[in-house]
């Protein structure tokens, strides 16, 4: 069992919206461990189609309990309609739910009742390195991702065969299940080229061309991918909302080994000093960021830079209250002045901001005023 950063507030109901995968059941059933609780699991075919046929009796069997605290109900996307009967009883009792969901678009495009505040937002991700603390290998966090169940299993045949058996149920069971798209082969084309085109700017023209679709479809798309918690979108740079918006986005998977299953390459290791090891690095940073970011109620807003001119910045994050980071995510073992060239170009064009440098070099340095920090001491350095 891991401990998990996820911490809800549990002085009234909430939501819990992940991925398939991400332990959300096993959070809760750690959580609710102890105390008077009733659980209804709706990807269980029976009670999704009880409920289907008789709503009421959902809310019939809670109030048939003495003394319930908490009600569980796993996967509320599967019967929105059944929201409707937690707020009534959230109204009407000290009966507190706990509901999760890996895909919001059902909920959305349902125009569910996501009961107006009376129920807590909360997110769960794959395993940070905080979580795994002594299981922790970064090399193994870049070949196979950090889904709870990868550490469960000893061999790469094995690891290789969940998370292509991942990729295959995310599309039987979210996607053609739900009835989300009409046609599934141009969007199982999409997927591989989203895959392959992982933390890079998305030209949604280009990508429709490679699909066989036309832009606005492959648009609908990278939104069904965000919808169901399958990864995020991070936008350009501007304190011009009219500018950023001209601007394209980035796309990141939520974890690199769905990714790499996706474009097909678990068959080939990332190694160090190349190309793909360097974008793997960079993914794996960024979504730690963006995890934590969650699980610590920071409140920052990511985004990423890019010049007429091809400069780059990875990643801008910018913490309320506190300086802008602009930071430069590097793979290498050896930071040197070449690490910090594009940093140098933007430290003073940015308000109230600070450039870093993130690598694997053991050594902090101090390289042209700019700090540069290997990856534990510099997240610990944004985020604590």
């Amino acid at each position: 069992m891991f401990q998990r950063q996820l911490e809800p507030l549990l002085s009234r109901s909430f939501f819990i919206f992940g991925a398939r995968g991400t332990g959300k059941s096993t959070f809760l059933k750690q959580l609710f461990d102890q105390g008077n609780y009733l659980w209804f699991d709706l990807l269980d075919s029976s009670t999704e189609e009880e409920f289907a046929k008789n709503p009421s009796s959902f809310k019939e069997q809670i109030l048939a309990k003495d003394n319930l605290e908490w009600v569980v109900v796993d996967e509320i996307q599967k019967l929105p309609k059944l929201l409707d009967l937690v707020h009534q009883l959230i109204e009407s009792s000290k009966i507190k739910f706990a509901l999760t969901g890996s895909s919001a678009r059902k909920l959305k495009r349902g125009s569910a009742n996501l009961l107006a505040g009376r129920a807590f937002m909360n997110h769960l991700f794959p395993l940070t390195s905080l979580e795994l603390e002594d299981q922790f290998s970064l090399d193994d966090c870049l070949n196979w991702g950090s889904l709870p169940e990868i550490f469960h299993l000893e061999t790469e045949e094995e690891k290789q065969e969940y998370l292509r058996s991942y990729a295959q149920t995310y599309l039987k069971e979210e996607i053609w299940a739900e009835h989300i798209i009409r046609k599934l082969d141009p969007f199982r084309r999409f997927l591989e080229v989203a895959a392959q085109s992982n933390c890079e700017i998305v030209n949604f023209s280009n990508i429709a061309k490679d699909v066989g679709a036309d832009t606005k479809t492959v648009q609908s798309y990278y939104q069904i991918l965000e919808d169901t918690l399958l990864g995020f979108l991070l936008e350009p740079y501007s304190k011009s909302i009219r500018k950023q918006q001209r601007q394209s986005p980035k796309f990141y998977f939520f974890d690199i080994g769905v990714k790499r299953s996706l474009d097909g390459t678990l068959s080939q290791k990332s190694l160090a000093n190349t190309y793909a090891y360097g974008k793997a690095f960079e993914h794996w940073v960024i979504t730690e960021i963006y995890r934590l970011n969650h699980y610590l109620k920071k409140d920052f807003k990511l985004s990423y830079l890019l010049t007429k001119d091809q400069a780059e910045i990875d990643l801008i994050i910018e913490r309320p209250g506190a300086t802008t980071i602009l930071l430069e995510i590097k793979s290498t073992t050896t930071v040197d002045d070449r690490s910090t060239r594009t940093l140098k170009q933007f430290k003073d064009d940015i308000q109230n901001s600070e450039a870093l440098v993130l690598s694997q070099d053991p050594k902090n340095k101090l390289i042209d005023g700019i700090n540069c920090y290997h990856w534990q001491e510099g997240l610990k350095y944004i985020l604590f």
